[in-house]
Order: C-alpha cells, then structure tokens, then sequence
C-alpha cells in the first residue's frame, strides 16, 4: 500500500479492495440462497423453516470467528502500516490457529445442544428431524467456513483480494452442483444438503492454505510463539463484531420463539425467505467493510486519521446507495420472490406484505455497520462494541418481543427498521464525538 496513492484515489481504491469481497461475500450469500431454493423445492417448506430455527448456531461460530479473526488482522494491519513485517507474521500465524482451536471447541459442544435447541423451541416432527440431519453435518463444516474466513481477510490484507474472490466463485459453483446432485438426483434431503456445503468449504479452505504456503508475501505460514498480550488485544479488538454476531445469534432465536408460538413454522419459513434478501444485503456491507478495514487501518497506524476518516464517509455513501438499490430492485420483484422458494400461497402472501416494511432497515443498517468497522480498524474496540451491541440485542430485542404482540407478523417485519433507525442516532452521536475531538486536536 502507498498512502500518497490512497490520498489521491481513495474512491478508486476503495472499490479495489471492496469489490473483490462484496463479489466475495455476495458469492458467499448465494450459497444460503441456493441452499434454500433446493431445500425448499425437494424437501419442502418444512426444511427451510428448519434451517433457519438453526441460525443462531451459525451466529455463535461467526461470532468467535471474527472475533479472533478481525481483531488480529487489524492488528497485523496496523503493524504492516509501522513496517514491522515479522510481527505480522505472527500475529497472523497466532490468529488462524486461535480461529481453528475455537471453532473445533464450538463444535463439540454443539453436538449436545441440538436437542435442547428443538424443546424450547417446541420444534416437532418433520421440522425436528430437518434440524438435526443438517446441522449434525453442518457442525463439521461451520470450522471450516471459520478457518477460510480468516485466511480471506489476510489475501485482502496481501493486496489479492482477487484470489479470494476466485476461490468464492468456486465454492459457489461447487456448492450448487453438489446440492443439485445431492438433494435432486440422490434425493438425500437436508444431509445432502449439508454434505455439499462440507465438501465445497473443504476444497475452498485448501485453495487458501495452498496460496499461503507458496504466494504469499507479507503474511507467511511457520512457526509461532504464542503471546498472550496479542492475544488479549486481539480479543478485545474484535469483542464489537464478537458482540454483533452473537447478538444477531440471540435476536434470531427470539425471533424464532416469537414467531413459533404466534404464527407458527409457516412464519419462520416466510421470515427465512425474506431474511435471504437481508443476508445478501448485509454480505454486500461487509465487503465494502472489510475492503475498507484494511485501508483504514493502513492509513490509522500511519497517523493518517483524517485520511482514515475520509475512506469512512465514501464507504458510507457507497452502503447508502447499495441500500436503496436493493430495496428498489426487490419492491419491483416482490411478486414472484416468494414463489421460487415455496408453493404455499399463505406463505408467499406473508412474504409480499413483509418485504416492503422489513427492507426500509438497509437506508440506515449500512452507515451503522460500516462505522463499527471503522472504530474495529483504529482500535476502538468501545464505540464499535456499543454499535454492534445496541443494533444487535439490546434495542432488537425490545422491539422483537414488542412489537409482535401489538401488530402480530406486521410487528415481526418492523422490528430491524425500528432497530436501525434508533442505532443511526448512536452512531452520529459517536462521529460527531470524534469529529469534535480532532477539531481541538488541530487547533
């Protein structure tokens, strides 16, 4: 990186390094939706609202995922910015294994928290054995996705976000022909499901680890001594996406307890079909969030703020904008979205009348995410942690357990516009904070 050429193109190279991982995370996405397009055509409604009963498992592995996995990039970020290239290294090094032994602990304890998950849901018959034939599955690929996940943020912080993006396309393909393979041709239902997202991560991972056992140039594989105080401050650098992810992880299986005794499975099944648009959307954030990260922290740890802060305003603009496309694009769509994924046209009706409330949430959701990134990348773990947190739970929460029971599945729908809309005002009070705190600085 050159911070005279990021100073005189911080558009051009925002996109650069976004791009490649919105492409990325886009890619990433549309597995979810691919999953539940085939779960929804040949295993049924039933399947979908399965999947997503399980949800809050998979917010527990991103949550430990990017907790270690952005607190020590930021870090290592930081540390190529000051020209310390071995401490990059090994910051590097000390994250991957730190994500690995996580996720695999994760795992093990999962394995006896299926069952408990299904009685206090009150999750029953087909929906029950839907549950636990994916995510027995599942709980060996979720280290997987974790593992690669950390590798894809240190290739953008090489300057390759290209491979990354590469790679994606692949698990992608993959991933499709496998379910099509799986659940169409050998009609191995959810499992099969399962087993071509297990298959797909692992061929994906080995790509990855192969880059970084011969092209890569910053950040290399070897030994390690492990340090605590790295990995202190990483944790403590990442607890805001830590936060974030398992709020959302506690949010979703609120959601969940509300609309199963209120609605029923069919309204999980139309809340999974609309959150899919949601994913998609927050996919798209999060590349433009973890593109810019690395520039910001570049730009931070060599004493650039103001230029740091500049890549934050551009990046804000560019979510804004993304927000409203989506939100114009499906509106257009709205009639025939629900129709691809189910038959049921009480479902698709639940599913047209909620699209247009629940997506008014993507105007504001971005400025909200790509801040906290921002305050992740200069090392202020508080501001972000009180974002993450007040989006993500707090606030979430009183709406989700509010407003159903005042406006029954219209309630459900309102919850993240409400949400948003309240942490915007949070999150201006913090940038406003700043901007004043450099203006004293300056003078």
């Amino acid at each position: 990186m050159n911070l005279e050429e990021i100073r005189q193109n911080t558009a051009e190279k925002i996109m650069e390094f976004s791009v490649p991982a919105i492409i990325a995370m886009v890619l990433t996405a549309l597995i979810t939706v691919a999953d539940g397009f085939f779960m929804g055509n040949y295993v049924g409604k039933e399947g979908i609202a399965a999947v997503n009963l399980g949800l809050p498992i998979v917010y527990l592995y991103l949550a430990a995922g990017l907790m270690v996995s952005i607190g020590g990039a930021a870090m290592a970020g930081m540390a190529h910015g000051a020209g310390d290239r071995e401490q990059c290294s090994q910051v590097f090094r000390q994250t991957i294994v730190t994500a690995a032994a996580v996720s695999l602990v994760i795992s093990i304890a999962m394995a006896f928290g299926l069952e408990p998950m299904l009685f206090v849901l009150r999750a029953d018959g087909q929906v029950a054995e839907h549950f636990k034939a994916y995510y027995r599955i599942m709980l060996l690929e979720y280290p997987v996705m974790v593992i690669s996940s950390s590798f894809g943020m240190f290739i953008r912080g090489e300057g390759n976000p290209e491979f990354y993006m590469k790679v994606t396309v692949l698990n992608v393909l993959l991933n499709v022909a496998l379910d099509y393979c799986f659940a169409g041709r050998l009609t191995l239902g959810a499992s099969g499901i399962a087993l071509a997202s297990l298959i797909s991560g692992a061929v994906s991972l080995g790509c990855m680890f192969g880059y970084f056992l011969r092209r890569a140039e910053i950040y290399r594989l070897g030994r390690f001594r492990f340090s605590w105080v790295v990995f202190l401050r990483g944790i403590l650098n990442g607890s805001s996406e830590f936060i974030g992810e398992m709020s959302t992880g506690i949010a979703m299986f609120a959601y969940n307890f509300v609309i199963m005794r209120r609605i029923g499975a069919d309204g999980v099944t139309a809340f999974t079909v609309v959150g899919y648009i949601s994913y998609v959307f927050s996919m798209i954030v999060v590349g433009f969030g973890q593109g810019a990260s690395p520039l910001i922290s570049f730009c931070y740890g060599a004493e650039e703020r103001r230029l740091a802060a500049d890549i934050r305003k551009k990046t804000n603009r560019y979510v804004f904008a993304a927000g409203v496309g989506v939100y114009l694009i499906m509106t257009a769509v709205s009639d025939w979205y629900g129709g691809w994924f189910v038959r049921s046209e009480y479902v698709r009706e639940m599913i047209g009348a909620g699209m247009g409330i629940f997506m008014v949430s993507f105007f504001f959701s971005g400025i909200n995410s790509i801040t906290s990134f921002y305050f992740t990348a200069t090392g202020r773990a508080f501001e972000s942690a009180v974002i993450s947190f007040s989006r993500g739970l707090v606030i979430l929460l009183i709406c989700i357990f509010l407003l159903p029971p005042l406006f029954g599945m219209t309630g459900v729908w309102m919850a993240a516009p409400m949400t948003e809309a309240v942490t915007l005002g949070i999150t201006g009070a913090f940038l406003l904070r700043e901007k004043s705190r450099a203006w004293l600085r300056d003078t």
